[in-house]
């Protein structure tokens, strides 16, 4: 009964998330899920469609990721599992009308997703926003240890954290290039569909849409769930997530 009730609701949530459109939500769905998962222009799936007998518009496209982008990462952040109390931070560059903004991103030594942020400036309150960001909506995953770069900012962020009470007690801070290694590899993974020649054109875009790349990379990595984690299996969580029906059965 629990369960039905469950699938009941996200069948009901559905109807809301996608009224008014003029497509299918499975269709909506999957053209979102391949912009943010593989390296591929709005043109390139809108090249795609015909295929299936349907046309789509690229601009069309890029209207469905900035509406759902959002709503994906905010629902697989659910089911993000706690980390192994060490933490490495790091922030890289987004370009953003041809301006250089910054990402912040944190994972766990073994390369498990934990937050990000983009900030317009690269200083103090951007560090301390962050871990604002990091902390107060998961206090059970406070890491005891963190690893960052040579940055000044890091240590007054960590201990106004501390302070504020979003860290039940003061981890040990490491400065190491080798351990960071980790999680400069893994700013690629989420990097590469971004665009290319340009950046975004707005703060508000770049925003939205990597909060889909971001949570796109959740979903390759897994959650820790049981059994093979193949593609099929993250378009069924994410078909989950919107109460949609499976696709492709069979």
């Amino acid at each position: 009964m629990i369960l039905h009730a469950i699938a009941a609701k996200l069948k009901q949530r559905a109807k809301t998330d996608f009224k008014g459109r003029h497509y299918e939500a499975t269709l909506i769905v999957q053209a979102v899920s391949w912009y943010l998962r593989y390296p591929l222009s709005y043109r390139d799936i809108e090249k795609l469609f015909p295929e299936r007998g349907l046309e789509v518009d690229h601009s069309t496209l890029n209207r469905w990721v900035l509406a759902y982008a959002p709503l994906i990462e905010k629902r697989l952040r659910t089911f993000r599992k706690a980390h192994c109390g060490s933490v490495r931070i790091d922030e890289t560059y987004i370009k953003v009308r041809g301006e250089w903004r910054y990402l912040y991103r944190a994972v766990d030594k073994h390369g498990n997703p934990i937050d990000f942020l983009l900030t317009a400036n690269r200083d103090l309150d951007a560090a301390k926003r962050f871990f604002r960001k990091m902390l107060q909506d998961q206090p059970l995953l406070a890491p005891d240890r963190i690893g960052t770069d040579g940055a000044g900012t890091y240590p007054p962020a960590i201990a106004e954290s501390r302070k504020a009470g979003l860290l039940p007690r003061t981890p040990v801070h490491y400065v190491t290039k080798h351990l960071q290694q980790g999680i400069e590899s893994d700013h690629f993974r989420v990097k590469r569909s971004m665009p290319r020649v340009g950046g975004f054109r707005s703060f508000n875009t770049a925003r939205r849409t990597i909060q889909g790349f971001e949570a796109m990379l959740w979903l390759r990595k897994g959650f820790e769930l049981a059994g093979a984690w193949t593609v099929r299996e993250q378009n069924r969580l994410l078909a989950i997530c919107f109460g949609l029906p499976q696709a492709n059965k069979g």
